[in-house]
This record gives C-alpha cells, structure tokens and sequence, in this order.
C-alpha cells in the first residue's frame, strides 16, 4: 500500500486554531497523513489549550512550546525547531495559516528545504507596513506554492504584485467554523447573557491587543475614554488579552464589565448576541459580520477592505471621538454581506482537494 503523503499544519496563535479545526479534518479526509504542529506562540491556557477543547481540535502531533518573545528572536526559535520537524516528517508539502510568526517561521523553514508552502488566508494586505502582520503576508505570499484566496480583494492584492500561480479563491476557513457550530454559538449566547445580566443586542463586545494600541500611550487612553463613554450608552464587555490583563483590571471603568479571554464558542456567543463589537482584531472583524454585528475597528487600516466597502465596519483608529462616534453610528445595513463574499461555508474541502491534488502532481484548480 502506498503510504499517505504527510502535511504538516502549523499553528501557533487564536486565529490559526480557528482555521486548523475546519481545515485538519478535511486534510484528513482527502486521504492525507497530516502533522498538526503547535509552535506554542500562544500558550496561555484561554488562548490556547482552551481553543483546541472548544473547537474538538485534536492534541498537537508536535508542542514546541516557544512561549512569547521579541518578533525576531520569537520567530528565529521557531524557524530552527520547526525545521527538524519537516526533516524528521518527510513532509510533502507544509500548510500554514494567517498572518503570525509562527506561519511566516514555518514558511521559511519549509522554503529553505524546498518543501512546498500552501497559504490559507493569502493576498490580504493593510498596506502597513508597520504592521507585522503585514511583512508576514507579504514574504509568505512571495514563497507558497499554493495561495488559498478568501476574497477577490486577495486575488487582486496577489496578481497586482505577480502573483498568478497557484492562486485558487477559495472562500473563508472561519465560516465554516461558525457555521458548523452556529446552533451551539445561538445557545451559548442565551446563557452568557442571562449569567452577565446583558441584554441581546443591548451590549457592546471589545478586545483590544495590538501593540500598536497596547503600547502607545495616546492611543491606549483614546481607546479607554472611549470605552468609558460608550459604557455610560450601554454595558460594554470587554474581553481582557492576557498581555492588557492587569491594566485593564485596575481601570474600574462604569459601565465597562472586564472579563477573561473567552473560548471560542463564548466569544462567538457574544459577538453575535451583541449590539456592535469594538476591536482590534483580523478574525474577529470577519466573525461579526458572520452574525450580522456592526463592527468598529479600532485601527487606521484594515486588509479586510470588503467590510468597510460593505458598510458593516468602520475603522474608528484610537481617538476617543472617532470611536464614540462610530458607536453611535454603527447599525447592520439591509442590504447585509454581498452573497457569496466569503465563499460557500464548505472552503476547507477545497483547500483539502487542492492540496491532495498539489501532492499527488496535479496543477490547482481555480
């Protein structure tokens, strides 16, 4: 019997456990051996260990257990350990997601040993570059050998810095998560609110995290004032990153209830019960616009383009004004989400097929 191609599938942060628990079952039922590789980027117990229970993620093959660090050094410790993982596997090709360190680590590692890099989640662009995530995207786009467009944004993004091949639009991983689970988001949502004593509809959610909020000072305090106002409108649950926990403990702000980063189906229960979210995330802005949340983002730029275009995200920035007066404006529009903007709900099976295709010497199918 001829032994399975074996795919390695890296992971490191929310986002990507998130994407690898739509995407590793259909690997695996495309008839591929796959090696599920945590690199431990994020290995706090909420935003790690909790997603691989919430979403039924089966344990890591491989754990390398980085922990945090400066984006150098953190990326460098995952680049020389991932690269005997891919030695050790005989990998035939390497799957990575997003836009963290861990995936451009394992992008480089895979490139240096000429083992082909699949990119789920290509041609997104902030055009920041000072934006990590962006230099990210960027040298991962220019080194897969399979490029996994949610958007037609992305496919343009792709083809107006030349790349063409091996660009196949596929649709969004993250919706078929939402919807492989919305029946449970819907319970979840009834319990939280009644536990919190909100309202449905009658909350805001927020997450802040950026270090470009986190660590600057001016824009820190115009998100907190403006948190603090909004309260006064209406109660504002605030999800508290691991790296904001303590400072965002001693802020007592009215109005502003502080809790622990949620697991998956908790948030998921929360953005889709609540009036409008106010963040800094990627994921999360595509998340609300699955539930039909307006969505206020606390940046200048966004590589999730469609949704501003589509009137269902407003980028706020830092300034207390802006974002006040986002809030207040933020309502869902009529005409929703254009159809199919996001694909069809089944876009892991087409990244599955493609992969199994790629290994087995087939060209991509767009």
């Amino acid at each position: 019997m001829t032994p399975q191609p074996t795919v390695v599938s890296i992971v490191g942060a929310r986002p990507q456990f998130v994407k690898a628990a739509a995407v590793s079952p259909a690997l695996r039922e495309a008839g591929l051996h796959e090696v599920l590789l945590h690199t431990g980027q994020h290995c706090d117990w909420a935003m790690s260990t909790a997603f691989f229970e919430g979403l039924s993620l089966p344990a890591p093959d491989v754990n390398l257990q980085i922990g945090s660090a400066a984006h150098g050094a953190q990326t460098g410790r995952i680049l020389e350990a991932i690269e005997q993982v891919m030695t050790d596997t005989k990998s035939a090709m390497v799957v990575v997601f997003g836009d963290t360190n861990s995936m451009l680590a394992g992008a480089l590692a895979a490139a240096k040993l000429l083992i082909p890099v699949a990119h789920v989640e290509a041609g997104l662009r902030s055009f920041d570059g000072a934006m990590p995530e962006e230099v990210n995207r960027v040298l991962t786009d220019h080194i897969a050998a399979l490029l996994f467009a949610p958007t037609d944004a992305a496919v343009a993004n792709l083809r107006a810095e030349g790349i063409v091949d091996g660009v196949v639009r596929t649709g969004d991983v993250m919706l078929d998560v939402v919807e492989h689970h919305r029946q449970a988001i819907a319970a979840k949502a009834l319990g939280l609110c009644r536990e919190l004593g909100l309202t449905t509809r009658g909350f805001a959610f927020a997450t802040v995290h950026r270090a470009e909020n986190t660590d600057n000072a001016a824009r820190w305090d115009g998100i907190v004032a403006a948190f603090s106002e909004i309260g006064r409108r209406m109660p504002v649950v605030w999800a508290a990153h691991p790296r904001t926990r303590e400072q965002v403990r001693g802020l007592g702000l009215p109005g502003v209830v502080i809790v622990d980063p949620q697991p998956y189906l908790h948030t998921q229960a929360l953005v889709s019960a609540a009036r409008l979210v106010l963040i800094d995330s990627g994921g999360l802005q595509k998340e609300a616009a699955f539930h039909g949340t307006p969505c206020v983002t606390l940046r200048d730029r966004t590589e999730w383009v469609e949704l501003v275009d589509a009137g269902v995200n407003a980028l706020a920035g830092a300034a207390c004004e802006r974002i006040v007066s986002a809030a207040d404006r933020a309502r869902w529009p009529e005409h929703g989400l254009p159809p199919n903007l996001y694909g069809d709900g089944h876009t892991a099976r087409h990244v599955a097929a493609a992969v199994a295709a790629r290994v087995s010497g087939e060209p991509p199918r767009n």
